[in-house]
């Protein structure tokens, strides 16, 4: 986790997010709230890949930012040797067929629609989708958030930017600087 944390962003090195730039770890196992898993297993497995579960070390690193008061996230997970490569194969997989999923959440049950984009040019492998929850007009639309996932050798990043009512894109240059730092932390 410590080298994870090395490659994270740091304070002033991303101007569009607000301060503090906290890298937080994963919490002890058991000692969170959980969730039963969600209705479809395929959907499931996107769900986990994208959370870094299964891997050998994650850290999570929250944006606020200064035009998205929802904000983003990513995710930096490592892998074994090769085990990045399955994972991501399992993730191609599930987006495949995962295309609605109930479950349940901070504020109780919801459903989601997946909807898969182009996918971008970063690392080794990326994909991008939308998981899209019906809100109502009431809450200002649904909740819509775009995830870019990216494997680069044996790791895997996630992007997460959250919007309600609307299509926002987590900043690909951000995207590019830390796909950048995980590969030069992995070249012997």
């Amino acid at each position: 986790m410590a080298q994870l944390k090395s490659v994270a962003f740091k304070e002033g090195e991303v101007p569009q997010a607000r301060e503090p730039l906290a890298v937080q770890e994963p919490l002890p196992e058991g000692s969170g709230r959980s969730f039963p898993p969600v209705s479809v297993p395929a959907c499931q497995t996107l769900i986990d890949v994208r959370n870094g579960e299964a891997s050998f070390a994650h850290v999570f690193q929250h944006f606020n930012w200064k035009e998205n008061i929802m904000g983003g996230g990513s995710t930096l997970a490592s892998y074994e040797d090769g085990q990045a490569e399955q994972r991501f194969a399992e993730l191609k997989r599930s987006l495949d067929t995962c295309r609605r999923y109930e479950g349940e959440g901070y504020v109780g049950p919801f459903e989601a629609t997946v909807t898969t984009q182009a996918s971008p040019e970063y690392g080794e492998e990326a994909v991008t989708f939308r998981e899209i929850v019906p809100m109502g007009p009431e809450n200002g639309g649904d909740r819509n958030e775009q995830f870019v996932v990216v494997r680069t050798g044996n790791t895997i990043a996630t992007f997460s930017e959250l919007s309600i009512g609307k299509d926002l894109f987590f900043p690909p240059e951000v995207i590019t600087r830390q796909v950048e730092r995980l590969r030069n932390a992995q070249r012997p």
